[in-house]
């Protein structure tokens, strides 16, 4: 039933958030099920329907959500041939994790643990110590890695076990803060092609009788961030992302497993005043806020000392039919950024917290002049952000 026009807006109830599936279903519970079926001490199998491989080999395309693919069966069949829809395809989605963007994710991938452990929860958070905003991905302003970020990774784990361990990527990422926290252990060998990368991590694969290799490739992402998932930019990314991973599949070595996966999904946001909310224009939503951390679909909110309250209130009033608006607390208790959160962690997520449910954004157009020109977005809750694949390949 429509509601009656005189009828106050009706804000969107927390309890209708959907809630990564950590422990059963994310992009955390990946490497560690993987491992445990390598006998690496002190891992278990979160994901049970994963038959045990010697050799394991994940391939992550970074912004290829599992809705993209199967809306895009022409531009992808070799992917989409690996659906549970399609004869033989016995992929799955995964869950990202909150927020689903690529410093979040690939923390979660690499060490296994949700946000609320590994201790990135966002594109931008609070560095509790000093006041400022930190940028997970870039790093910037510089912090200490392994207090930002102090668990081992599950290559380093693995690695140690005696697990043949390798990761295949872009050189420029081999000495970046985020592979040291996240991806690090065992050997990283760049290349700079999408073909050179496969090859090599097939060829990685074969070097031990118990292997573990990552792979990643980033330019879908890029595309869908400059032009939009409905652009022939990102399409063109598609097809050659499809062939890449074709590729690899080729040349798996005997008893190997190959999973296909994604850090996120992405949305195109149309470029009006309705879907694009300017932080640093609206007087309302800036009144008591010392600092705007995240990014446009998921945003970690830091109130001024003692308007936390008052923040959360302006926040519910005006957003709160588009976004999911949480305080800290009710965030964490939601269980958004996992079962439990480190000590350490705690005070880098927002006072207030802001998950877009609607085609919406909350850009910053002095601060983030950048990224709120972007097209394509990410970060949030929703089905088309939060479902990577997890597509097998076995030989």
């Amino acid at each position: 039933m429509a509601q009656p026009a005189w009828q106050d807006p009706v804000p969107l109830s927390l309890d209708t958030a959907p809630v990564p599936a950590y422990g059963s279903g994310s992009l955390a519970d990946l490497l560690p099920t993987l491992v445990a079926g390598q006998e690496v001490p002190g891992f278990t199998a979160a994901i049970p329907e994963l038959t045990p491989a010697d050799r394991n080999c994940v391939f992550l395309i970074d912004g290829l959500g599992w809705e993209q693919i199967k809306a895009h069966p022409d531009e992808a069949p070799f992917l989409h041939s690996l659906l549970p829809t399609s004869r033989g395809g016995t992929g799955r989605p995964l869950t990202a994790g909150f927020p689903s963007t690529t410093a979040t994710s690939l923390a979660s991938v690499g060490t296994g643990l949700p946000p609320g452990e590994h201790g990135l929860p966002g594109y931008t958070a609070r560095n509790p110590e000093t006041g400022e905003l930190m940028n997970q991905l870039r790093w910037k302003p510089w912090t200490a890695p392994k207090v930002w970020q102090p668990y081992p990774t599950v290559f380093q784990l693995a690695d140690a076990a005696g697990v043949h361990t390798a990761q295949v990527s872009a050189p420029t990422f081999e000495q970046t803060p985020l592979t040291k926290v996240a991806l690090s252990g065992g050997s990283f060998l760049g290349r700079l092609s999408g073909e050179d990368r496969m090859d090599v991590a097939a060829q990685r694969l074969a070097a031990g009788d118990r292997s573990l290799v990552y792979t990643y490739y980033s330019e879908v992402d890029g595309k869908g961030h400059r032009f939009g998932i409905d652009s022939d930019a990102w399409r063109g990314q598609l097809m050659y992302v499809d062939g890449l991973a074709r590729r690899l599949a080729e040349q798996l070595p005997p008893r190997s497993a190959l999973y296909i996966t994604a850090d996120h999904g992405m949305i195109d946001i149309p470029f009006d005043e309705q879907s694009r909310i300017d932080f640093d224009e609206d007087w309302e939503l800036s009144a008591g806020v010392a600092l705007l951390g995240g990014e446009g679909r998921a945003r970690h909110v830091y109130a001024v000392p003692g308007a936390q309250a008052d923040v959360l209130a302006v926040w519910r009033e005006v957003l709160g039919e588009q976004f999911w608006i949480a305080s800290r607390d009710e965030a964490v208790a939601a269980g958004w950024f996992g079962p439990t959160i480190d000590e350490r962690v705690y005070g880098r997520i927002g006072d207030v917290v802001a998950a877009a449910h609607d085609d919406v954004i909350i850009t910053a157009s002095v601060n983030e002049p950048n990224e709120s020109a972007m097209v394509g977005l990410h970060g949030s809750l929703t089905p088309v952000e939060q479902l990577v694949p997890l597509l097998e390949v076995r030989s």
